[in-house]
């Protein structure tokens, strides 16, 4: 990553992961201008997934940038239907050609969950996911192929539990480089992140801004945690707003944070998050911890995700 500045951490495989990151989870359409914008403002890892039908869009913007590819840490995710072993290649190939380049920087098992195999991203029966009986042990050990093939330098999960993840690690070689998990200051997780410290699992926190998106329902009869009063007092010390904040929390931790916008001053005003807090702020900011987790797709996924984590609704 030549000439970049901002904050960085080294995976257990060795190499570098922005701190600040540019997620491209819905609006799909508008991806390209918004993921070219956030190139050009000096974003150099995005993370996509092939559900969320944006990798396309990030290879374009990619190639209108004129950034080299081998300055961008690029991230995708396999998705439930093709948790089968034999159909993991396929869909990382799918989403190579879709992203326009011949690896991966890091591949994720999106779910632990697998759904029914074919090419329907979202297979259904009267309006019912159609689960399937791949289980994610044997999928992961697909992955690990590709890392031994080239086709993806490093792999790592997302949306795990404790148990899921202990699993892994006792049935697996190949130790996850990278977990992507919900994560922010109402959902602190301190004991597994802990966890992931001691098995030299890097962190990926996805809504970092919490509740800010229109999606979660559950967050929508409290304030935004971006206007959290500390986050927005603690942003008058340094001139900076509170999504600036809670970002950098993360970042002070060493975790990455991939807040998304399709808005350009939004846009460049995120990557300005990359900044450090003092000590004293940060435990400020450790404290909000609610253990309010606005993601739980269980009931739809037929899956019962984060059974032994902070958040999961009783």
């Amino acid at each position: 990553m030549a000439g970049y500045s901002k904050s960085k951490a080294q995976l257990n495989t060795g190499a570098e992961i922005p701190l600040i990151g540019f997620g491209t989870w819905q609006d799909k359409d508008q991806q390209a201008d918004a993921v070219f914008e956030c190139l050009k403002s000096g974003y150099r890892h995005i993370d996509t997934a092939r559900v969320y039908g944006t990798e396309k869009g990030v290879a374009e913007a990619i190639e209108r940038s004129n950034v080299p590819r081998g300055d961008i840490f690029l991230t995708t995710k396999l998705w439930n239907n093709s948790h089968h072993p034999d159909d993991v290649e396929k869909a990382c190939d799918e989403s190579l050609g879709f992203l326009r380049t011949d690896y991966l920087d890091l591949y994720l098992m999106h779910w632990p969950s697998p759904f029914k195999r074919g090419d329907k991203l979202r297979p259904t029966k009267d309006d019912k996911i159609l689960t399937g009986d791949s289980d994610f042990v044997d999928t992961y050990k697909a992955m690990e192929k590709l890392v031994d093939s080239g086709k993806v330098k490093a792999i790592g999960i997302s949306n795990f539990s404790r148990a899921e993840l202990e699993r892994l690690l006792k049935e697996t070689s190949v130790v996850p480089a990278v977990h992507q998990m919900e994560l922010h200051p109402y959902l602190a997780q301190h004991d597994f992140v802990d966890f992931h410290k001691t098995k030299g699992i890097h962190i990926t926190q996805y809504s970092p801004f919490g509740n800010s998106n229109q999606v979660y329902t559950k967050g929508q009869d409290i304030s935004k945690l971006i206007d959290d009063p500390v986050l927005v007092d603690i942003g008058k010390k340094y001139g900076k707003n509170g999504a600036q904040v809670a970002l950098a929390w993360g970042i002070a931790h060493g975790r990455s944070v991939i807040p998304k916008s399709k808005t350009p001053s939004r846009i460049k005003a995120n990557f300005e998050g990359d900044f450090k807090l003092e000590a004293e702020d940060v435990k400020k900011i450790d404290s909000l911890d609610k253990k309010l987790r606005f993601n739980d797709p269980s009931s739809s996924f037929g899956w019962n995700f984060y059974s032994d984590l902070d958040g999961k609704a009783s």
